[in-house]
């Protein structure tokens, strides 16, 4: 199979079994980008993670168009995007043919009761990877967390957050090489 049918198989297959949306896809996604197929670094697949974030748009499109685009260009941008949102496309479109049975179906609404807390689970393990890959430590955890807590509880916009922490990182670096640090 050439690279863009393998480029659409990938990503079809990870928009089709993953439920909970872009995060918790990510360890899936790295699994099949890093580890079975070897586009990317794990560096690179971190580097990836960050961009697709900034990035306006679905996350878990966004680093299918990242990897494609790396594989391929802007054609396997296209193709790798195509797979990620063609399962989910083809489901929607099948549950709105037959919304109104499963509205009224109590065991569908107790079925995803039940996936909740394993969405969850999807989305903090890449969570956690992330942060080690990143360096987050005893005395850096204070950062994530507080970020989080001004978005979560005092609705700060993440852009303000994300700024910040830019500025913060800029002033800490100037402030560091004036003491004699390393640059």
């Amino acid at each position: 199979m050439n690279l863009y049918g393998q480029l659409l198989l990938t990503f079809t297959k990870i928009g089709a079994f993953t439920i909970g949306g872009g995060y918790a896809m990510l360890p899936l996604i790295e699994k099949e980008v890093v580890e079975r197929k070897k586009w990317a670094a794990p560096k690179e697949f971190l580097d990836m993670v960050a961009i697709a974030q900034a990035m306006p748009g679905v996350f878990a499109v966004n680093i299918s168009i990242l990897a494609g685009y790396k594989l391929k260009k802007t054609p396997g941008g296209v193709v790798a995007a195509l797979g990620a949102v063609l399962p989910a496309f083809l489901i929607i479109l099948a549950v709105a043919a037959f919304f109104r049975h499963f509205n009224e179906d109590g065991h569908v609404a107790d079925a995803f009761k039940a996936i909740r807390p394993a969405v969850v689970a999807l989305i903090a393990v890449p969570v956690f990877k992330t942060a080690k890959e990143v360096g987050v430590n005893r005395k850096t955890v204070a950062i994530p967390v507080a970020a989080a807590l001004l978005i979560w509880r005092w609705g700060v916009s993440p852009v303000y957050v994300v700024l910040a922490a830019a500025l913060g990182g800029i002033c800490f670096a100037r402030w560091r090489n004036r003491k004699g640090g390393r640059p």
